[in-house]
């Protein structure tokens, strides 16, 4: 990167002679013509996604901003990295990295360079045990791509799952330890993806991959458009050498961090069955009409081949996907058969179920991995943390379902979480020290976010109270209870609040006004991937199932819940402004990428 000056725009935006939006925006595209894509806004740094590889980055230039203070080198990535580990180092302090920005900005790459520059700085002396810690805190950002990142219409490697990340260090500031969070992930997406985009990377994977051997004892086809599950992103993939690269980088990772050979082989597997089970049709028999729950698989070998993979006895696993027991009136337990709908949606939440398991399992044993081994508090001191938080980004499309509004609403929380640390408690600190200064108006969207969480007339107490009320709730019905309780929300609009707006539908969308802007939301599906039912017969079929992956059911069977993602999200952010939880709050400087300036 080129030195900083006056052709290159100011590197602090509180630098500029007017603070207007096109003041911003003009600052803003000099830098990044000049290909500094980092600005400050006083301890806070934007970057600009250029979409391409620029020299900024590696040794050289690690060795630059390491030990320095935030203002004495050009705004970069590295210099937040610097700070944040300088105050947990000197301080002995807890401190956090938040990472936002809409879709595609560049908040994944920013980790792994903040990941990278932590591994480049600590341990000097070269102890086995912190390279062994370093060396698992890289390679688990590559794994966990695999398994929950995909690409999207925004972006080529989208993460579909939140990350909050934990580094412990020691006194002298070696990382000693770690622990992932994972929240939120879209697993709706194994089902389906927007035209334009693919399923979760590990499937192609596999499919482009594995040698010819190890497909075959898999029952697949190098071939993605013949699954349905990955038929829709099947002409997307960059080339199969890469494909291949990626699945043998993803491989020597998971050995890197412990996988053994069988936990290895067993994931592919599941993932294998999951394609399968993706591929079954239900046909009604001639043996009896649909009133009698006449059902088969219309090709059965994709049962076979299932329940090898799986390692579940075949007559189980047929008689879970074709029938269900219910208790009757009295007690008693019978077997009711499915339709064809029914049974296409026992299999759909079954994959769902299975994916989701399966990236929890790969989270909890990189985290076993890297949990802190022997360490005394007595003998070894005090350990300080470094959290680092990835969060979805910000998404409007041309439809946006319950996901989206999943990730809307975290992003209104860290948007509260960013007022009330950065703006607030600035302008009060001022007050308190009688610093002569005008005072700075800002839009506080906590009425945004009460719209969302209010207790019993809040969107998701709406949204739960339609899950569990009894007799048939339709999405079109929970629509009308939020037109009830929300017409006079200056927030909020549907087309039965506002019928000269024609681009939503009636009976379909609301609207919510974020801080970000305004979004559209389709109710279809609502209540039903808020209660993310799967059938009991499923949980009882995989529980204690001897298979290598560990458990894949156990989560299914003993901790399968209704979607609760929304309030998992937000005692993320409460832990990260020091709420009970224990989480560091919020000391070190926060990163805002944002998409390549027009």
């Amino acid at each position: 990167m080129e030195d900083e000056g006056p052709q290159c725009g100011k590197p602090d935006f509180v630098l500029l002679d007017q603070v207007t939006m096109e003041d911003f925006m003009e600052n803003l595209k000099l830098r990044f013509k000049k290909d500094h894509i980092y600005t400050y806004i006083g301890e806070v740094l934007v970057s600009v996604n250029p979409y391409q590889e620029l020299p900024l980055y590696g040794p050289e230039a690690i060795a630059r901003y390491q030990g320095r203070e935030l203002y004495e080198r050009p705004p970069h990535l590295y210099a937040v990295a610097n700070a944040a580990y300088r105050a947990m180092k000197l301080r002995s302090r807890d401190t956090c990295i938040v990472i936002s920005g809409e879709s595609g900005a560049g908040k994944t790459e920013a980790s792994k360079h903040i990941m990278q520059y932590i591994a480049a700085v600590t341990n000097p002396s070269q102890k086995a045990e912190v390279e062994r810690v370093k060396d698992v805190l890289l390679k688990s950002t590559c794994v966990l791509e695999a398994f929950g990142n995909a690409r999207t219409n925004r972006n080529y490697n989208s993460s579909r799952f939140g990350k909050y990340m934990d580094i412990n260090f020691d006194f002298k500031g070696d990382p000693v330890g770690g622990h992932i969070h994972s929240y939120l992930l879209e697993k709706s997406r194994v089902l389906k993806q927007h035209v334009g985009e693919r399923n979760f990377h590990a499937f192609y994977q596999v499919l482009w991959g594995c040698d010819d051997k190890e497909l075959q004892e898999l029952h697949l086809q190098r071939n993605p458009a013949l699954y349905n599950l990955t038929r829709q992103g099947a002409g997307l993939s960059a080339s199969d050498s890469d494909e291949r690269s990626h699945h043998q980088a993803v491989t020597e990772a998971m050995r890197v961090i412990g996988f053994s050979p069988e936990e290895v082989g067993s994931v592919y597997r599941i993932l294998a069955a999951i394609l399968h089970l993706g591929n079954m049709e239900f046909v009604e028999t001639e043996a009896g009409g649909l009133e009698q729950g006449h059902l088969a698989v219309a090709e059965e070998v994709l049962v076979n081949h299932v329940a090898e993979l799986m390692a579940t006895p075949r007559k189980l696993l047929l008689r879970s996907l074709l029938a269900r027991t219910v208790a009757s009136g009295g007690r008693e337990l019978i077997e009711k058969g499915h339709s064809a709908a029914e049974a296409s949606y026992a299999r759909d939440a079954c994959a769902k179920a299975v994916y989701q398991r399966l990236f929890e399992w790969v989270v909890d044993r990189i985290n076993g991995v890297m949990e802190a081994r022997g360490r005394d508090p007595r003998r070894d001191g005090k350990d300080t943390v470094i959290g680092v938080l990835d969060i979805y980004g910000f998404e409007v499309f041309p439809v946006n379902s319950f996901e989206q509004f999943c990730i809307n609403y975290c992003n209104e929380k860290l948007q509260q979480l960013f007022i009330q640390l950065i703006l607030k408690q600035e302008q009060e600190e001022y007050e308190r020290e009688g610093i002569a200064w005008q005072s700075v108006e800002y839009f506080n969207n906590a009425t945004i976010v009460d719209l969302v969480e209010r207790p019993h007339r809040g969107i998701l107490a709406v949204l739960d109270e339609a899950c569990s009320a009894a007799g048939t709730i339709t999405d079109r019905i929970f629509l009308q209870t939020l037109d009830t309780h929300h017409r006079h929300h200056p927030h909020y609009a549907s087309r039965q609040l506002c019928p000269t707006d024609k681009t939503m539908q009636f009976g379909r969308d609301f609207r919510i006004k974020h801080y970000a802007g305004d979004v559209t939301y389709s109710v279809e599906g609502f209540i039903d991937k808020n209660r993310d039912s799967l059938f009991q017969d499923f949980k009882r079929l995989l529980y204690n199932r001897p298979h290598p992956a560990g458990h894949v059911a156990r989560w299914a069977a003993g901790h399968h819940r209704g979607d609760q993602a929304p309030p998992d999200s937000w005692h993320t952010l409460q832990e990260l402004h020091g709420g009970p939880g224990g989480k560091p709050g919020l000391q070190g400087a926060l990163l805002c990428p944002l998409h390549q300036a027009q």
